[in-house]
């Protein structure tokens, strides 16, 4: 045991006896400061030390935070003087809503090659439960003191570890001015984007968005600056406003901030080329390729999903497996993702083959081992992309795929850790039990079909998230009607009307007419199958109701084949009931 944990424990074991003592906590830090000589670094291990005491005595509980977040930042390994940890830190003063919690210890990066990255993972993720954080800022300074080396590491999760350490040039930034401010802003923008998916309720997207909103308005004033004049200076300012840009826009429904965040990447690419800066080309290639893929995601039509596709391609160019592994499984991935989504908007399955196989290469690096979470992703992606070929090809040989595929990424998407990720694949498993069962005679897969569903609305709740609760509804529904079509008696269709009717609580007509008429619809198929099987008309009348509510919406000539099934169907229900009423009592 060293000196200083002896010590620890000696004062720790004095306070809990002293604990009555008014302002003993304060009393013991500066009595500390004044006998422990040394840098920056002792005097934050003295104070995290007596804040721990503090916390022992009750008086300084740090209570879960609910509106706002709270950063660790680690001290930054090769930073012997703190000058680098200390750059971070007076970045994240300019952050509001954020509480920053300083930690003596450094993250250190064991092992060769790739292999340190779990090792990173493992200590972030104990120092963030520890002290009750949603994201580490790790990192390294550079031995040319030039080089500032940072990860961004969430709660239980990979996070940018994936791509590696964001690099920060420190040289302009000793200068003060314009140059600090830029570095500063840069740092936030990185940060804030890594924190933007675990924004979990309304008051922390707002702190995410003001703080997102800061940054844009304050790089924007930088780039107008004549200070800061060197080109590739300039181009790292122009991928941190695109990485804040494109944050922001995630979060609305149109897409001009992400096309803002697509021309600031087009700009930084005009300095950073293939032949001067190849690896900061490469890395903004591929955030050109995520932003152009999200535009494409809410436009009709591939174009822009095309260009995502040629944007990671250049990057790969750059990327390769043999220089920087894990980048290259990174874009990949972003590939495969593009690659299916315009492989689901068109016939055939050419596009969907090669998500496959980007997914497939992915999965090379991308291990369980070393990353985890990335891994079980990565999985996620790869099953969708086959059961959608599954439901595009007769037989079931790639949907069986698929179902393995999914429950391989449960292994590590377990509720405990990312209850979301969880029902998101229990979702997904469900879907393509389901198809199989479709194809197959019996019922066992759609047995199996509504286990997974079930699951998935354990954490995709009404209340927590409205639209997954809808769709998974209206998936159990579907899967109940397919199992009581093929047994005697009503017990699983009534169970379906149930699940149908639960959907229609959250999918209206106003706010989505489409999918609204589509559960209606399938709200007709459950009640018209009771009707037929008991006396009387009311379910089949009820039936007519939910058909009639279909083609409110469903016509002939935008929607000719969802018309068309909707029409037969109560055409068919109304001459059975015509029938019945013509029988003789």
């Amino acid at each position: 045991m060293g000196i200083f944990e002896w010590a620890a424990g000696v004062f720790e074991w004095i306070a809990g006896i002293a604990m009555t003592a008014l302002g003993l906590g304060a009393w013991l830090r500066g009595f500390l400061n004044g006998i422990v000589p040394g840098p920056a670094r002792s005097r934050l291990a003295v104070a995290n030390f007596c804040m721990r005491i503090r916390e022992k005595c009750g008086r300084s509980k740090r209570p879960p935070l609910e509106d706002r977040f709270r950063f660790v930042l680690c001290w930054l390994e090769g930073d012997g003087d703190g000058g680098g940890t200390k750059i971070v830190n007076d970045a994240f003063q300019k952050i509001s809503g954020v509480e920053l919690v300083r930690s003596a210890r450094t993250v250190k990066a064991e092992g060769a090659g790739d292999d340190w990255r779990p090792a990173i993972q493992k200590q972030a993720n104990a120092i963030l439960r520890k002290r009750r954080g949603d994201l580490a800022v790790v990192g390294r300074m550079e031995k040319s003191g030039n080089n500032l080396s940072l990860g961004f590491v969430p709660r239980d999760g990979d996070g940018t570890l994936g791509q590696g350490y964001q690099q920060f040039e420190l040289d302009g930034a000793m200068l003060g001015g314009d140059f600090q401010e830029a570095l500063h802003e840069q740092i936030v923008a990185f940060t804030l984007s890594a924190v933007a998916p675990f924004a979990s309720n309304e008051a922390r997207e707002k702190v995410l968005e003001e703080g997102l909103k800061q940054v844009v308005e304050k790089i924007g004033i930088l780039l107008d600056s004549e200070e800061i004049g060197a080109p590739l200076h300039r181009a790292d300012l122009r991928v941190a406003h695109g990485k804040a840009l494109f944050a922001l826009g995630e979060r609305e429904s149109e897409t001009a901030l992400i096309k803002e965040a697509v021309a600031s990447y087009r700009e930084a690419l005009k300095e950073y080329t293939r032949e001067n800066a190849p690896f900061d080309w490469a890395e903004t290639q591929n955030n050109l390729g995520i932003a152009l893929a999200a535009i494409g995601e809410r436009e009709s039509g591939t174009a822009r999903i095309e260009e995502a596709v040629a944007a990671f391609h250049k990057a790969l160019k750059e990327y390769t497996r043999e220089s920087v592994p894990l980048h290259w499984a990174e874009t990949q991935i972003n590939l495969g993702i593009a690659l299916a989504k315009i492989g689901e908007r068109e016939s055939g399955t050419a596009r969907l083959e090669e998500a496959v196989a980007a997914f497939h290469k992915a999965l090379k690096e991308y291990t369980r081992e070393s990353v985890p979470l990335h891994w079980a992703s990565t999985q996620n992606n790869l099953g969708a992309a086959l059961a959608k070929i599954g439901e595009r090809e007769s037989g079931t040989a790639r949907l069986e795929e698929a179902v393995v595929v999914f429950r391989e990424a449960l292994k590590e998407r377990m509720r405990e850790s990312a209850p979301f990720n969880w029902a998101a694949t229990q979702n997904n498993l469900g879907a393509a039990l389901a198809r199989i069962g479709e194809r197959e005679s019996g019922t066992a897969r759609f047995e199996e079909a509504i286990v997974a569903f079930r699951e998935a609305l354990k954490e995709y709740t009404r209340e927590s998230a409205p639209f997954n609760w809808t769709v998974i509804q209206n998936n159990l529904g579907t899967t109940l009607t397919g199992i009581g079509e093929r047994e005697s008696g009503t017990a699983r269709l009534e169970e379906a009307v149930v699940a149908f009717r639960e959907a229609l609580k959250e999918r209206t007509r106003k706010s989505a007419p489409f999918n609204w008429a589509m559960t209606q619809h399938n709200l007709g198929n459950a009640l018209a199958r009771i009707g037929e099987r008991e006396i009387g008309t009311a379910r089949l009348e009820e039936a007519t109701t939910a058909y009639d509510n279909a083609l409110t919406v469903f016509d002939p000539v935008r929607t000719p084949r969802h018309w068309k099934r909707a029409r037969n169907a109560l055409e068919k229900v109304r001459a059975t009931i015509r029938q019945r009423s013509e029988e003789p009592r």
